[in-house]
């Protein structure tokens, strides 16, 4: 696409153009605008962004109060058309990844389209440099001796936000507080964070609308 901007932007002095040549240079135009002057983005403020992905530009959706400072912010990309433009079977949704702010040009503008995978007919690749948005906690026993031995109790998740996690995470610890070694015979029970294996998504126990500390006896009753 820029490839053909440019051929079409090559014309001599004094040269009218055609209406679709005109279109594809005034298009031109607007990306280079652009490019030189995004318009600036903070975290927490709820728009569609512009994201660096490799060579391409993507239009990304922010999750606002998921962020991690000023450093790490929850996004999905989206087709350029917008999150209701029709995906087929190519352009396929990642979910929510962890992306660094600094790959964030600003905020979205549809000039940035033609520098799109789509627009290069791609699909988005299975490695776009960032890590899923998704984590759970997993709540393990482990053998009293310190060695890695043990099995995993209970997995929560996926969590959408790394807040509901905390939460969840700061009432286990406190029930295991003291007890950690008695809830189970021989084993010492704790909670870690760790990010959702997608594969595994059946041994999950939703966690939203749960009572987790009920969950945790469930599983050590069982």
């Amino acid at each position: 696409m820029i490839r053909r901007m440019l051929r079409r932007c090559a014309t001599r002095p004094g040269t009218t153009l055609a209406p679709e040549d005109q279109a594809a240079v005034d298009a031109f135009r607007a990306t280079l605008a652009a490019l030189r002057t995004p318009k600036p983005w903070t975290p927490g403020r709820a728009c569609d962004v512009a994201v660096r992905v490799g060579p391409f530009v993507e239009r990304a959706q922010t999750r606002p109060g998921d962020d991690h400072g000023p450093d790490i912010i929850a996004v999905a990309l989206e087709h350029p058309g917008g999150p209701h433009a029709p995906y087929g079977s190519r352009y396929r949704k990642l979910g929510w990844l962890r992306c660094e702010t600094a790959k964030i040009l600003g905020v979205w503008d549809p000039a940035y389209a033609p520098l799109t995978h789509a627009a290069a007919d791609l699909d988005l690749p299975d490695d776009v440099g960032m890590e899923p948005a998704h984590c759970a906690l997993y709540i393990e026993a482990r053998n009293r001796d310190n060695s890695r031995d043990g099995y995993t109790l209970l997995r929560l998740g996926p969590y959408t936000q790394t807040r509901h996690a905390q939460q969840d995470y700061d009432r286990l610890t406190t029930v295991l507080d003291g007890r950690e070694t008695t809830l189970v015979s021989g084993y010492r029970i704790s909670a870690r964070y760790g990010p959702l294996n997608v594969s595994d998504h059946q041994l999950f126990i939703h966690p939203y609308q749960a009572d987790v500390l009920a969950l945790l006896t469930d599983a050590v009753d069982g």
